[in-house]
């Protein structure tokens, strides 16, 4: 299983300039620093109060208090209620200090902060100190000047920490992303270089620490009088996602109609419809936000959306796709939530065609390709499993042969992760004629039962047929003898037809331990036997309903003749 843990890389600067004294403090730390274990990172700026006595201490007890104080409350808390209450306990301190102390009589000071746990960035700001993020290229702002937004008054701050025992600051929460760029700035910062500025400047691929020293330069060159502080956090990895984390971006997004090509939605330009299930939708579509890449979009049917198992299904199918780490698994992620208004998924885009459409109509794969398929399949499908992921839906409508010649396996909608069940309809744990005879007795799904879809799956794409027939959904079905390829087609090796055979064995027992082993056999079979001709079967075998009908013809031609001539 993938346990990545949260990392980043952090740089900060930070300079008087042209004032006497430097009111700006900042500090970063990366965890734990109160012995009680807590892994979330926490970086902090403030600025002190211009004209007041004790700016510069407001500042520095601010920082510092906050990220002592925050770190030694515990984890069940909760990252809002915890940094509300570290920042409440410091702003009654600074309040209490003022008032009892002549020559810090008005300390206050501006506060904006960014906690990063597992996969969220949190934000607790006060005044005008700003927060910005870099993503993909684009440059946004995360945090409200506390000013007012009136002419030649929006220097003055309504909202700062240190004056008013009622605090109040604002909270927000963002999905966290790998290759994020968090910008925590001073106003002499922000006030002299425009956005368009700090864009170049973080997206300049600069480590952190000289990104820092570079926006503080530049600040300074434009003329900034005030204090220039500057801390740059580049997150380097996100940690593994959690179901609840999935579901606390995306679980309660609603469910919108269904849109129409042309339609843009959260900056995607839906395109073409390529496919349309009973439980989702899938479109082509344009990223605007990104020239224009192309990818699918998954959406949920509107008819089922107060169908809680297919929400959870959604969820649960994002949340699995990033904890895979396969380039042949076509996986799906959340657009992000700062983006994301409704509950859809984003797919890269794979040109090509589904093993279904390319082989399962008349024109039937060849030998050597449909054994090198199954070889593949096999490999990609064991990934899954050593990652605990069973698939529960193998068959050649999820497996696209792509333009390039790669296979992508796709659509983890059923996909399970034995240890952590999810409640889903009935109707919901695959595709009946794929499914192994266990699984209509309550087997859940398991690795056995995947190898027995993978067998499946060679079956359909060399002869077209199922080995025991089309299931249909609700049916009962009886696994009696399957009916062996070499009947509808002559040209399949003896070999091949006995891998087959094995893999879809009614009992688990008698089928290959896993689908590793199975591609084994095929690569051995294909390089020598690939030139074997198909054993002929005694037609007792091969048919045996119609050696009991010949022979009871026969029998009752024998008793008609013998009562003719009595």
């Amino acid at each position: 299983m993938d346990n990545k843990r949260l990392q980043v890389v952090t740089g900060l600067a930070t300079e008087t300039g042209r004032r006497d004294n430097n009111e700006d403090y900042v500090a970063v730390c990366l965890g734990d620093v109160a012995g009680h274990g807590l892994q979330d990172v926490v970086a902090a700026i403030a600025d002190g109060v211009g004209g007041s006595d004790g700016g510069r201490e407001a500042a520095e007890t601010c920082v510092r208090s906050f990220i002592d104080g925050y770190y030694s409350l515990p984890e069940m808390l909760g990252v809002e209620r915890a940094a509300a209450k570290a920042l409440n306990s410091v702003n009654s301190w600074l309040v209490s200090q003022g008032r009892c102390d002549s020559q810090l009589r008005g300390m206050a000071t501006t506060f904006s902060g960014l906690i990063l746990r597992g996969r969220h960035a949190h934000i607790i700001h006060v005044g005008d100190c700003r927060i910005y993020r870099l993503r993909s290229g684009r440059l946004t702002g995360l945090t409200t000047d506390h000013t007012l937004n009136q002419p030649d008054l929006n220097h003055v701050l309504y909202r700062v920490v240190g004056v008013d025992e009622g605090l109040r600051a604002d909270h927000a929460l963002h999905e966290l992303a790998a290759h994020d760029r968090y910008l925590l700035c001073s106003d002499g910062i922000h006030g002299v270089l425009k956005q368009r500025q700090l864009h170049e400047l973080l997206a300049s691929g600069l480590n952190p620490e000289v990104c820092a020293q570079q926006i503080v330069r530049a600040a300074y060159d434009a003329g900034s009088a005030d204090n220039m502080t500057a801390l740059v956090v580049e997150v380097l990895e996100v940690p593994s996602a959690q179901q609840s984390d999935v579901a606390s971006v995306i679980g309660v997004l609603p469910i919108r109609d269904l849109p129409a090509p042309g339609q843009i939605i959260d900056g995607y330009r839906i395109g073409m419809m390529l496919s349309d299930g009973s439980y989702s939708r899938l479109y082509l579509a344009d990223d605007t936000l990104r020239d224009d890449q192309q990818v699918v979009l998954k959406f949920p049917h509107p008819r089922r959306a107060s169908d809680r198992a297919v929400r959870e299904a959604f969820i649960r199918e994002i949340w699995l796709s990033g904890r895979i780490r396969n380039p042949s698994v076509l996986t799906i992620a959340a657009a992000g939530g700062d983006r994301q208004g409704a509950l859809y998924g984003v797919m890269p885009y794979c040109p090509g065609t589904t093993l279904e459409h390319r082989f399962c109509g008349r024109a039937h794969v060849g030998l050597a390709e449909g054994v090198e398929i199954g070889i593949r399949l096999g490999r990609i499908i064991h990934a899954l499993h050593r990652n605990r992921i069973i698939h529960r839906d193998i068959k050649p409508d999820n497996v696209i042969i792509a333009d390039d010649g790669n296979l992508k396996l796709l659509d983890l909608g059923v996909a399970r992760l034995p240890g952590i069940e999810a409640a889903a309809a009935p109707d919901i744990p695959g595709t009946p004629s794929y499914m192994a005879p266990e699984m209509f007795a309550g087997n859940p799904g398991d690795e056995q039962t995947d190898l027995y879809a993978l067998g499946v799956t060679l079956y359909r794409i060399f002869t077209g047929h199922y080995p025991y027939g089309e299931i249909e959904p609700f049916q009962q079905p009886r696994f009696t003898r399957p009916t062996a390829l070499s009947r509808y087609r002559a040209d399949i090796p003896a070999w091949l037809d006995a891998v087959v055979m094995k893999a879809i064995a009614v009992d688990p027992t008698q089928r290959y331990s896993d689908t590793l082993e199975l591609a084994f056999e095929l690569e051995h079979g294909l390089s020598h036997g690939q030139s074997d001709s198909v054993a002929r079967q005694p037609l007792y075998q091969r048919n045996p309903l119609l050696v009991w009908q010949v022979l009871s013809l026969a029998l009752l031609s024998l008793l008609i003749f013998s009562l003719a001539f009595r």
